[in-house]
């Protein structure tokens, strides 16, 4: 494994397994199977309804705590300082730990400067070891980093893969000293992103898939990774990207497939605003 230093000094594994959409009933095999397989980075979330099978994973798995790094996220319907302070906690008493090696607020949306407030004064507290950002378009980013703090967030966690590389967008975090980490490195296959010819022809180069050029790719650029998968076999493939290094020319072909635009959605998008505003009110009734 190797590991990257965020701006306060800390340790995180530079590829981590990832939790989302995997039901809780299956989330603590899943964790058990990746902690099994080599990960100690996993990444969670309020929203994701699974903290507490998370945790339940790194009990049952008897791994020393200080060797796993555990994140998770504050759900926009838990901004403000008050809200985002009592959720952190309940996290906490959810996953069962004495702290979160990783916080960060999930949306760019809603009053994020009180929530991000709460999660300062819980890192002074000791009760998280770094906190930071995700899904944080570079204006508001570098709004939190001029206005909003006391502390620099250590993480941006956004979509980054071959098809949306966010080459701009780490530039301008790394003028601020916070590490980019990609969620959805694959974009869910879409696009046909595992049978790219230009992913297929370099991976064949190296005995390798189309999926570990693209963790390969992210890793070289320093990007901190979370990929996801229930199959452990898929699971080990994922981790077995450490044997190899793709050429300076390889990383440029890979650049080209750049179209700067998500395979997802953008969240400066007032229609998309609508929509988050309608899954807070669908996720309120879920939350237990």
């Amino acid at each position: 494994m190797e590991y990257v230093k965020l701006n306060n000094g800390i340790k995180m594994p530079i590829l981590g397994f990832g939790v989302y959409q995997i039901p809780a009933s299956d989330t603590k095999k899943c964790v058990l199977d990746a902690l099994k397989v080599g990960y100690r980075m996993i990444d969670t979330a309020q929203s994701y309804f699974n903290e507490r099978e998370v945790g339940e994973a790194i009990r049952e798995s008897k791994i020393p705590r200080e060797e796993i790094f555990v994140t998770s996220k504050v759900w926009i319907d838990n901004y403000g300082y008050e809200k985002c302070r009592e959720s952190v906690l309940k996290s906490l008493d959810k996953m069962g730990l004495d702290y979160i090696d990783l916080m960060l607020l999930h949306q760019p949306f809603a009053d994020y400067y009180g929530a991000y407030r709460a999660l300062e004064d819980l890192y002074e507290e000791g009760k998280i070891k770094a906190i930071g950002v995700s899904n944080f378009y570079p204006d508001r980013l570098t709004d939190i980093c001029l206005f909003g703090r006391k502390i620099i967030p250590a993480v941006n966690q956004v979509e980054t893969n071959p098809l949306n590389a966010q080459v701009e967008a780490q530039k301008n975090m790394e003028k601020y000293g916070v590490h980019i980490e990609a969620w959805a490195p694959f974009g869910e296959g879409r696009n046909g992103m595992f049978d790219n010819t230009t992913l297929v022809n370099i991976g064949k180069k190296y005995n390798k898939s189309a999926a570990q050029v693209i963790l390969r790719w992210l890793i070289q650029r320093g990007v901190i990774v979370v990929c996801k998968s229930p199959h452990i076999d898929r699971m080990e493939q994922n981790f077995n990207v450490f044997d190899f290094k793709l050429s300076d020319e390889d990383m440029e072909e890979i650049k080209k497939l750049d179209s700067n635009d998500s395979l997802f959605f953008n969240h400066q998008d007032p229609n998309m605003v609508e929509w988050f505003d309608s899954l807070i009110k669908e996720r309120r009734e879920m939350e237990d």
